[in-house]
């Protein structure tokens, strides 16, 4: 048996057929799976479960189904959907897990995360990071009015895309961008396991690394803008493969 990950799927109305695919994918691949981990960025954009999109009603409705066929799903929220709360996770019969968290995958401890946290020199991005995940800052966001918050997200949007084309005119956007080393190495540490899953940075690879002396493995996910990516773990190993 295979348990699966998927993360920066970054699902919305503007691009249906990687909606089908992904699908085809639960439908399919995932139906005979151990398990299910989605690490972030489901969506691309989620601004409170009151969202009445048809992609969050299909992608709820396909969740939900392959949880009744008795797979697990597990959810970490990402810097997209970070607003997904318990009231979507049970609509997709979805446990929402602490990002990160340390799961036992075919008796080996994992840390899994979205992979946001790791990027630290990007301090702009660390600090709206930490402002939208205060209490008292998503309290007061999701009081307000649907449109005002679909707004929000809008400009949220452009902004994030004006700020990595400055990085681009700096010849720094791929170094900010992507994890610290320093912080990757200080989270092995501090969790005390070798073996760490993410997405975030849509740059899929297997890292092996050293740190104080012990080999790990960091696995970076892809993401789902032009094609699928999944990564296969079971007792015998990995497998990250794009999937069309």
């Amino acid at each position: 048996m295979t348990t699966l990950f998927i993360s920066d799927l970054h699902l919305d109305a503007e691009r249906p057929q990687i909606t089908q695919l992904f699908g085809q994918f639960i439908r399919n691949e995932a139906r005979g799976s151990d398990a299910l981990y989605i690490l972030g960025d489901l969506f691309e954009a989620w601004v409170g479960d009151d969202d009445p999109s048809d992609t969050g009603a299909f992608v709820a409705s396909e969740l939900h189904a392959l949880n009744q066929s008795g797979v697990p799903v597990y959810f970490i929220r990402g810097n997209r959907d970070f607003l997904l709360g318990e009231d979507f996770a049970r609509r997709a019969g979805a446990r929402i897990l602490p990002d990160p968290s340390v799961v036992m995958l075919y008796g080996k401890p994992t840390l899994v995360m979205h992979g946001d946290l790791l990027c630290t020199d990007d301090v702009a991005y660390q600090q709206f990071r930490a402002q939208t995940r205060h209490p008292q800052w998503q309290a007061q966001f999701l009081s307000q009015p649907l449109a005002a918050r679909i707004a929000f997200a809008q400009q949220a949007r452009a902004a994030s895309k004006a700020h990595q084309s400055g990085l681009k005119t700096q010849g720094t956007m791929e170094a900010i961008t992507d994890v610290a080393p320093a912080t990757v190495a200080s989270t092995f540490s501090r969790f005390g396991i070798d073996m760490m899953i993410h997405g975030h940075t849509h740059r899929p690879a297997m890292h092996e690394l050293d740190v104080d002396g012990h080999a790990c493995l960091r696995i970076v996910l892809g993401d789902w803008y032009d094609q699928g990516s999944v990564l296969r773990v079971n007792a015998d190993g990995y497998d990250l493969q794009a999937i069309s």
